[in-house]
């Protein structure tokens, strides 16, 4: 075993000084005053700063006229000097424990602010406070704004995304060390997570080792049902890299033979995964991308067992926009990234999901995940 380190990005290359006027612009044209960020993806991607979620209050404040601002708690201030954060235009206050940080905010906003956008992940006692502390202000997601900007990557993060896959192919390509006949899910998955981060994470996301029936459940997440010859087996894992950026990959292993109808099955997945990550283009809508694929599981008459969406966008988090489903008639993009990963279940016989994150490109896009996509059939 060895410990893969590769350089990254700077923190300027990837979290860029003008985000927060383009953010603010954005917001400006949906008609707010001001977005007030928490702790989470959205905060990082404007800031760098990859801060605790904790009781007491982080916020970005980024009012449409005025100087934004980062109110954090007094403790965790030299933390956020020290982040790319510290770099920006911006300035970072400490509020100390018998202040209210919200009272803190309302006094430096303008009074006439009427609608302002909070992070859609921001705690509710915390949209609740900022309710009482701005009375007359409506409060709308932030999402509707930022989720435009963040769905298009730069290069630079289109290079840690490449780095996240190549990291978690790494480790789908040592799984022979680990799945085996006689182990436990749950063991397969330790020494899996211990190999995600081995190889370039800093932080495991999730691991899922569905074997036999398991596989039909796609989140199945890990057991102690022990792994028995012929299996198929489902591995889906991914992690959070050093530069904040997110993998996640799924192939599908046999420890032993597996039943020739599964080898069917897998097959016809095969076939409607390649089919859709060679038709990701500018212009495709979302919905028509994910029609790609269903329409050849259900051709084959595997129709009813496609139970979830195609894929999901992926960057500062696992699952962020776009998702590709029917109904999406977002057009893609060049920038865009976002997983392919069409999956057929039996339930409880077994199932089959092959999954690798696709940036669309000028022309095309570009597969991130190179490890084959065939049956692997393990001794």
């Amino acid at each position: 075993m060895h410990i893969q380190t590769h350089a990254t990005e700077s923190g300027q290359d990837l979290y860029p000084a003008d985000r927060l006027h383009t953010a603010r612009e954005a917001a400006a044209r949906a008609g707010l005053d001001a977005l007030l960020i928490s702790p989470g993806a959205d905060l990082r991607y404007l800031t760098g700063y990859d801060a605790k979620p904790l009781e007491r209050l982080t916020c970005l404040v980024l009012p449409v006229d005025g100087y934004p601002f980062l109110l954090v708690p007094a403790l965790e201030e030299p933390a956020a000097q020290a982040s790319p954060a510290g770099g920006l235009d911006m300035e970072i206050t400490g509020w100390n424990e018998t202040d209210d940080p919200y009272a803190v905010i309302a006094a430096r906003l303008p009074s006439s602010v009427a609608r302002v956008g909070v992070d859609n992940h921001m705690w509710a006692e915390k949209t609740t406070a900022f309710h009482a502390a701005l009375p007359g202000a409506r409060q709308e997601l932030a999402g509707s704004v930022l989720s435009g900007l963040r769905m298009r990557k730069t290069p630079q993060e289109a290079g840690a995304l490449r780095r996240a896959g190549e990291a978690i192919d790494r480790v789908h390509a040592r799984m022979g060390e680990w799945l085996r006949a006689g182990r436990t899910e749950r063991e397969v998955g330790r020494d899996i997570a211990d190999a995600i981060i081995a190889e370039g994470h800093v932080r495991v996301d999730f691991v899922i080792v569905g074997s036999g029936p398991n596989s039909a459940s796609p989140h199945h997440e890990l057991s102690d049902r022990v792994i028995q010859p012929g299996d198929p087996v489902v591995v889906d894992i991914g992690g959070t890299t050093q530069d904040g950026y997110c993998s996640d990959s799924t192939r599908v292993y046999a420890v032993g033979e597996p039943p020739e109808e599964f080898r069917q099955l897998h097959d016809v997945l095969l076939h409607a995964q390649i089919a859709q990550t060679d038709a990701v283009r500018p212009g495709l809508t979302a919905e028509q991308l994910d029609a790609v694929g269903r329409d050849i599981i259900a051709d084959a008459g595997y129709g009813e067992y496609f139970i979830h969406r195609t894929g999901h966008g992926i960057g500062l988090e696992s699952h962020e926009e776009p998702y590709i489903v029917s109904g999406n008639r977002l057009p893609l993009e060049p920038g865009m990234a976002f997983s392919v990963e069409p999956g057929i279940y039996l339930p409880h016989r077994y199932g089959a999901r092959i999954e690798d994150i696709v940036i669309c490109t000028e022309d095309g896009g570009d597969r991130l995940n190179r490890t084959g996509r065939y049956l692997v059939v393990l001794p």
